[in-house]
């Protein structure tokens, strides 16, 4: 899953980098599509260095799901097509297009090792919490991520708020199964201390000399983090607990204060 991380970030920057040489091309493709690998970007981009310059043949490539106006696509396929610039964005364009086979694979082994882990339950997957289960663009494609994680944790961690499939995936790769979880942290506390993310106040003398978290460098740490940040503008208890803290506190304190209360909701299930 590591590795699989560095894969997504080095081909979040090929991305970047074709976006970089659409943009010096005058092709403005990222402001009429949502993304620039997506169907219809990535379309009109093969066809750009096939030799294609029609404008109109470009725009009829569009996925047909597109909601921007045509002609907006069209005037922003009118671009410079300079030599040198078509160069480095058919290098960018295959470096990603490798990234991509190379996660295909990797998820396929992601999913032959986790099916070779001993869950902790066989029950099937609650129907209860289903809207939270979302696909995002970033999870596995082969691995079933929601329904590997109640195999092996027990519970349906995807029902609490903030908790997705990438967290999910972050906490089968980090902690294991909820066997190993009870082996390693005798409690919530120690779990939250081991995340860094519980008060570590230096106190001499009856008086506070430090206040605040300590520095660890866990993956868990942040994804809870990154977590309780889209729970600001979240509805619910949680939400509330996250903006009440916030006000109180300030935003980045409020964040690991949310983070804190992920960490103690995640733990809580096996004791």
């Amino acid at each position: 899953m590591r590795h699989r991380g560095d894969l997504i970030a080095q081909a979040g920057q090929q991305v970047q980098l074709m976006q970089k040489v659409l943009t010096e091309m005058n092709l403005h493709i990222q402001h009429v599509f949502s993304d620039v690998d997506g169907v219809s970007a990535q379309a009109i981009i093969t066809a750009i260095l096939e030799g294609q310059r029609d404008a109109d043949k470009l725009a009829a490539l569009r996925d047909r799901r597109c909601r921007s106006p045509l002609a907006q696509i069209k005037a922003a396929l009118v671009g410079d097509y300079r030599e040198e610039y078509l160069f480095v964005l058919r290098q960018c364009q295959t470096r990603w297009q490798q990234l991509l086979a190379s996660l295909t694979e990797c998820d396929a082994e992601l999913a032959r090792l986790t099916a070779a882990i001993t869950g902790v339950t066989d029950a099937p997957l609650p129907v209860a919490g289903f809207a939270q289960r979302r696909v995002q663009k970033n999870m596995p494609a082969v691995l079933p991520v929601y329904e590997q994680a109640h195999r092996l944790l027990g519970v349906d961690l995807s029902a609490v708020p903030g908790v997705s499939g990438g967290v999910l995936c972050v906490l089968m790769s980090e902690l294991g199964t909820a066997k190993h979880i009870r082996e390693k942290f005798r409690s919530a506390e120690a779990f939250a201390s081991w995340l860094g993310l519980c008060p570590d106040n230096r106190v001499s003398g009856g008086r506070i000399l430090k206040a605040g978290t300590r520095k660890v460098a866990n993956r868990i740490a942040t994804i809870l983090r990154l977590a309780a940040n889209s729970l600001g503008r979240a509805q619910g208890r949680m939400g509330e607990f996250v903006r009440r803290f916030k006000e109180r506190l300030g935003k980045a304190e409020g964040i690991v204060a949310g983070a804190h209360k992920l960490a103690r909701i995640i733990y809580g299930p096996w004791w």
